[in-house]
């Protein structure tokens, strides 16, 4: 029996991996000898690194990079030398937990670290790049990115930029001549379900910059601002990519992978997917074990428990999901192909509890499935 296990993490209880192997502990406590194949699943957002690496058999770096306000900062991401690939999640570098609310101030975060965490990646050897955007404080659409990686950006008295959205501004020459040549050498997945443009009322700056400080004045100087910077990067590139969708996740960094990169911009589990080899691990399956912290009515909306059920589906393999929360609405899930829908806390108790039991709640109620199947069977 062939069971694949494709669980994203369950938020605050367990990684996917932790999940994966409470999994594998609850079938072959009815199963002994059954074929389990764990592929921990993300959908772009936190754990995603770590799901890819485990997935993919890759390995945990570290770089010394830094933080929207220009302090040292230690970032990981992943690497998988023999595919040359490296995994980043944009949070780790620009994440909004890096700066206390406090110091949160869009118009001067500057994005430089995660270009500088590309440098990294490109030493490294990485001519493939999977990016999950979301979790970003900045909202410079990218500028501090470009910056690290050699671009120049000056004012109308050729002076160099300082960090952040607002000088964006007084752009006047963005030049490209400096640029790290590997950059137009390296292609980029872009895992986000993000479809905001860069600018306007559904923009970056107007949608997501006052999550990330901006009062209510500065979301017309910073969405201006990237207008500047919009126009600078079409006359510069060629691709005016200020309407595209998704150009405004993360502070406008889709627009500069869409811009300055060979890239692609997809849901986030389906990258995930692909990179993961999902589907070919799929193939002769019995049965889909997945799941999260929360399934409900939401979870359509390109959450990994649908995006591992649409990949099941096209495969005639049946799928089963297990949750911490079963929320409201969740039964819509059924019309997509969803064999079950399962709980796995145990009892009444309080969210810290049920949190720190999840592994050995996720264990019980997979063995109580198989427990089920097999006396079906």
């Amino acid at each position: 029996m062939k069971i694949v296990l494709a669980p994203d993490s369950f938020k605050e209880s367990m990684t996917a991996h932790q999940a994966v192997e409470a999994m594998e502990r609850g079938v072959r406590a009815v199963v002994p000898d059954a074929h389990c194949v764990g592929v921990p699943m993300a959908d772009g957002g936190e754990g995603t690194t770590a799901a890819l690496v485990a997935a993919t058999g890759g390995e945990l770096v570290a770089a010394d990079v830094h933080d929207p306000l220009g302090r040292p900062v230690r970032a990981r991401y992943g690497f998988v030398p023999a595919q040359a690939l490296a995994i980043v999640e944009v949070a780790a570098a620009v994440g909004i937990d890096l700066v206390a609310p406090a110091d949160r101030d869009p118009l001067r975060a500057s994005s430089a670290g995660l270009g500088e965490l590309v440098r990294d990646a490109l030493d490294r050897g990485a001519r493939r790049l999977v990016v999950g955007l979301g979790g970003s404080v900045t909202n410079d659409g990218g500028a501090g990115m470009m910056q690290a990686l050699g671009a120049s950006l000056r004012d109308a008295g050729g002076a160099e930029l300082p960090p952040g959205a607002g000088p964006l501004a007084r752009l006047a020459t963005l030049d490209l001549s400096g640029l790290d040549p590997r950059v137009r050498e390296l292609t980029v997945e872009i895992a986000s379900d993000v479809t905001n443009p860069l600018l306007g009322p559904q923009g970056a700056s107007a949608v997501f910059g006052p999550q990330k400080g901006a009062t209510p004045d500065a979301v017309p100087l910073l969405d201006g601002a990237l207008g500047v910077w919009a126009a600078a990067i079409a006359r510069a590139t060629g691709r005016d990519v200020a309407a595209r969708p998704g150009a405004g996740a993360a502070g406008g960094l889709g627009a500069a992978f869409l811009a300055f990169f060979e890239s692609t911009m997809a849901r986030g589990v389906d990258v995930v997917m692909r990179a993961a080899r999902l589907e070919d691990r799929m193939t002769g399956a019995d049965l889909v074990l997945t799941g999260e912290g929360c399934v409900d009515a939401q979870t359509v909306r390109g959450k990994t428990p649908f995006g591992v059920a649409q990949a099941a589906s096209r495969h005639g393999v049946p799928v089963i999901a297990f949750a911490g929360r079963i929320g409201e609405g969740a039964e819509v899930l059924y019309d997509y192909g969803f064999a079950a829908l399962v709980p796995i806390v145990r009892s009444v108790t309080d969210l810290p509890t049920a949190l720190a039991d999840g592994p050995a709640n996720l264990q019980a109620a997979v063995e109580t499935v198989f427990r089920v199947l097999t006396l079906r069977r």
